[in-house]
């Protein structure tokens, strides 16, 4: 056979891309092509029925890609005692990690441990640290709780090296979330690298600054909007830094970050990969050497539903599944019921559980990178780079997230996509499945949760703007029971 014979039977490079297409149009039977199979995200993303393999890109893995990621329990009940023996609990059964959640903190969500040092000393009493992973959610009282964190350490007599901590210090998602800042903000600027210094000096390891977007996730954001505000908050923090000449290189790997992930698996695991992406971005601006980026994940509070909150079980295994192969160092899953009040025993275990059988039975950790190459979620992962960037240009340009908070601009960009959302839901274009989407016929199981009284809101503060508190989606649309 000749080689002109060879040419013409050859196809093109593209044929089964084109065969697809002619069967989807074949079974669109002339509907639109683009109403049908094309979607967007709340960032206005396209999203294409179909995606060539990626090329020309790398693995994107999590700080120590050959261990498993860390199982992080919320610790929340304002019962002290209680709440040791849930933390003790948690730990005999699996978990790595735990999260001190105290009152007034944004992501408390009403509950949350006192705010005093023999709370923290309770919980931790019989907690073996240096096996154990401990964060303090970010709170308005950070600065004096990673006093009394250090004190205890001190007490133990715990080796620094050995430990894994974060101190969850945020004043962007405080101002956020609370309304509220304790100082002013110049004075916060002025004072927040001489008080962390005094951490560098003891060399204390961890994450003491956290750049935190849940407050803005369960407020309402789009996943560019979290993304970009984390960045600024990020770049604040080195820009505290460069002013009182303290080292960016030293300084850049006790930033962490956390943020959350919902139902939507491939837009969050493209979250989680582009904020990766970013901070390496952001240090190589600042011509430092790039450091992991520390990130926590936790699933989405605004997802979750009051009706049928067995299908919340569904929602946040898939946001768990999209936060670890999307590379996140930690998670932290929120009970099915939490809608209701104080999760209860069982609802904490079926949450720790799932992670557990993700990570030992499933081996989800055993590949560092599952999503490079995909087309799809590369391609996300790219867009929502740009679309983030574009947000943290916009802050910037505000004057920084403090001062951008302070005049109300991100609140009105995240309120205005909250408002976009809550009108595909209510129009029926997008659904909840249990509440607004096949809902429970007949009537509800009663939902068992723990006793426990609301606490009160952070009411101190010189600083005052607009806040954004966590609403669910069901809540916003009218579909709550």
């Amino acid at each position: 056979m000749g080689a002109g014979a060879l040419t013409r039977n050859a196809e093109p490079a593209d044929a089964e891309r084109q065969r697809w297409l002619a069967l989807a149009e074949k079974a669109l039977a002339g509907a639109s092509f683009e109403e049908k199979l094309v979607s967007h995200t709340d960032d206005n993303i396209r999203i294409e029925p179909l995606y060539d393999r990626a090329t020309g890109t790398e693995p994107i893995v999590r700080t120590n890609p050959r261990s498993p990621w860390i199982v992080s329990q919320r610790v929340d009940d304002p019962d002290i005692d209680r709440a040791k023996a849930q933390a003790l609990e948690d730990i005999a059964q699996g978990a790595t990690g735990l999260s001190l959640v105290f009152e007034g903190a944004p992501n408390a969500f009403g509950y949350g441990l006192p705010r005093t040092a023999q709370a923290l000393e309770t919980v931790l009493d019989g907690v073996p640290l240096n096996r154990v992973q401990i964060r303090i959610d970010t709170h308005p009282w950070s600065r004096p709780m990673a006093d009394w964190l250090v004190a205890f350490l001190s007490k133990r007599r715990s080796d620094p090296a050995k430990l894994n901590l974060s101190f969850g210090i945020d004043p962007a998602a405080i101002l956020a979330g609370t309304g509220r800042l304790r100082m002013s903000i110049e004075a916060l600027q002025e004072s927040m690298p001489q008080s962390l210094a005094h951490f560098f000096s003891m060399g204390v390891p961890g994450v003491l600054l956290e750049a935190d977007g849940r407050v803005f996730h369960n407020a309402g954001a789009t996943e560019a909007q979290e993304l970009g505000i984390m960045l600024a908050s990020a770049v604040s923090y080195l820009r505290m830094f460069e002013k009182a000449r303290q080292p960016l290189v030293y300084a850049a790997p006790h930033i962490g970050f956390a943020l959350s992930v919902d139902q939507d698996q491939f837009l969050s695991m493209a979250k989680v990969r582009a904020l990766r992406r970013l901070w390496a971005r952001v240090q190589e601006a600042c011509s430092i050497p790039n450091s992991t980026a520390n990130i926590h994940a936790e699933t989405s509070f605004r997802m979750m539903t009051a009706l049928d909150p067995e299908t919340n079980i569904l929602r946040t295994t898939i946001g768990c599944f999209a936060a670890a192969a999307g590379g996140a160092d930690s998670i932290s899953i929120l009970p099915h019921t939490i809608a209701h009040g104080l999760p209860a025993p069982f609802a904490r275990r079926v949450a720790r559980n799932t992670q557990l059988i993700m990570a030992n039975e499933s081996h989800v950790d055993h590949v560092a990178d599952p999503a490079f190459g995909s087309g799809a979620v590369e391609a996300l992962t790219t867009d929502l780079c740009e679309a983030a960037w574009a947000e943290l240009q916009a802050i910037e340009a505000e004057g920084g997230v403090l001062s951008s908070l302070h005049g109300g601009h991100i609140q009105q960009r995240v309120r205005a996509a909250a408002a976009r959302r809550d009108a595909a839901f209510k129009t029926g274009e997008r659904a909840l499945i249990g509440t607004t989407l096949y809902p429970q016929q007949q009537g509800e199981r009663p939902v068992e949760t723990l006793d426990a009284q609301h606490r009160p809101a952070f009411t101190e503060g010189i600083v005052l703007c607009e806040p954004l508190f966590p609403v669910r989606i069901d809540q916003s649309i009218g579909a709550a029971s």
